[in-house]
């Protein structure tokens, strides 16, 4: 590792690892809950596996862009703390839970109005239509918990307690994991309701993880003193900084989520086992990039809380040592899938076609994760230092000006099929991850000329 030479360099990795450990394990449980989702899905079925996947496609970047808006609270939590201001904490936590009610009601009405005609449009196979549709309507069960737990678990993470949420995650990951088996496969006298079944569990899981959350936030110290639950009345000057830094983290977010389910319905038509095969690399790689995102999620914390006490020396620390400790963990785990990735495929299905279709994507997914483990770390700095057009515009700029038509070039003017969009994903990664890298370091000289 860079060496950072300050006598509390050991309290720094300390405090970091105290934060981001928890996270991992929550990261764990969340993508736990994804994981569930498709390799029990898979082994009803190729259909209903590649059913959960177009519905899941379809889902994540809705969820990540709004959830992202509602992140917002994370850095705004941090800044206060920093700044000694812990009296407006609480507002800021009302407020989130307010967008999270409008933001799910815009999701349900539209879902109900646009999903089946987009659907449709998307020429799927009978079958896998009907999955899909209905994955997504048992999702919808959970779309107001989902939300709603976002402010209340950035208010525990941002105070410190992470290992609280991660908790709570894991509490949860079991029943969630019950509930697929039971209406997956048709157990306990109820129908067997295959890919279905899974958007039901989660639906419902959500609800579990709302409750424990409200518990904690209502009946624990510390966070009983805010008060989240209460009445507030919307604050134009709050609503309009949210969004000011919401926005275009959950638009950043969007761009790059919402790619793969752009790629997802180009890849479509090569097949079911394609899809299938597609979306078991895409599901164990988002299981991987847990990693990048609990370094993401803590260094918007510690940097955060930095930048607001106005020790830019201690952000600058942060933001050296998380990239060299995800960079060094990058290394372990593609090293690791490189390996034993038809063991990683077996997971997912017993059909020897996809099983070695599989085993190729894993090793674009592998070259994506390198990137990533650079990319999604500076995103979380940048948050920290409320430094959040970068990340909106870098996204724009990797994804969808380079990745989209790369991958459109690849296919049909190069004819290499599905393969094509895979390989455009890594050339876009990369440049996110140069682009970033950019941003940071003339942020940070910057920041460094105005101390002196």
């Amino acid at each position: 590792m860079l060496k950072i030479l300050h006598k509390d360099y050991k309290d720094k990795v300390k405090r970091l690892l105290s934060v981001m450990l928890p996270i991992i394990g929550t990261q764990i449980a969340i993508m736990g809950m994804n994981f569930f989702d498709a390799s029990m899905s898979g082994q009803a079925g190729d259909a209903d596996l590649a059913g959960a996947a177009i519905g899941g496609n379809i889902w994540m970047p809705v969820q990540t862009c709004f959830a992202g808006i509602l992140l917002a609270a994370m850095p705004l939590i941090a800044n206060l703390l920093g700044a000694g201001e812990k009296e407006k904490i609480s507002t800021v936590v009302r407020h989130g839970m307010l967008l999270a009610v409008a933001f799910s009601v815009l999701i349900i009405v539209g879902g109900v109005i646009f999903l089946p005609p987009f659907l449709q449009g998307m020429g799927l196979a009978p079958e896998v239509y009907h999955i899909a549709l209905w994955y997504m309507a048992g999702l919808g069960i959970g779309v107001l918990p989902f939300f709603l737990i976002t402010p209340l678990r950035s208010l525990v993470d941002t105070l410190g307690y992470t290992k609280l949420s991660m908790k709570i995650y894991l509490l949860a990951l079991p029943v969630n994991a019950f509930l697929n088996y039971v209406l997956i496969f048709g157990k306990l006298g109820l129908p067997r309701l295959g890919g279905i079944g899974a958007g039901v569990a989660t639906g419902i899981t959500f609800w579990l993880l709302l409750v424990m959350f409200a518990v904690v936030v209502t009946k624990l110290s510390p966070f009983k003193q805010y008060d989240v639950l209460g009445f507030v009345r919307p604050v134009k000057q709050l609503v309009a900084e949210y969004l000011r830094i919401g926005v275009p983290m959950g638009v950043a977010i969007f761009m790059e989520t919402s790619i793969f389910g752009v790629v997802a319905l180009f890849i479509a038509k090569f097949g079911t086992e394609v899809i299938a095969a597609h979306q078991a690399a895409l599901n164990f790689s988002s299981l991987i990039y847990m990693f990048p995102m609990s370094f993401s999620l803590a260094l918007t914390i510690v940097v955060g809380v930095e930048y607001g006490a106005k020790n830019y020396q201690g952000a600058r620390d942060y933001t050296a040592l998380g990239l060299e400790m995800s960079l060094f963990i990058a290394m372990v785990y593609m090293a690791l899938e490189l390996v034993t990735r038809e063991y990683i495929a077996l997971i997912y299905t017993t059909n020897p076609h996809v099983i070695e279709l599989v085993k190729v994507f894993i090793i674009y997914a592998i070259m994506w994760q390198g990137g990533d483990a650079v990319a999604a770390p500076i995103q979380g700095i940048l948050r920290g230092y409320k430094d959040v057009n970068a990340t909106f515009w870098c996204s724009m700029l990797a994804y969808w000006a380079i990745c989209l038509p790369v991958g459109l070039l690849l296919d049909y003017k190069f004819n290499n099929g599905a393969f094509a969009y895979w390989q455009s994903l890594d050339i876009g990664v990369i440049c996110s991850a140069v682009v970033l890298s950019l941003r940071l370091v003339l942020l940070q000289r910057r920041i460094k000329k105005d101390e002196e």
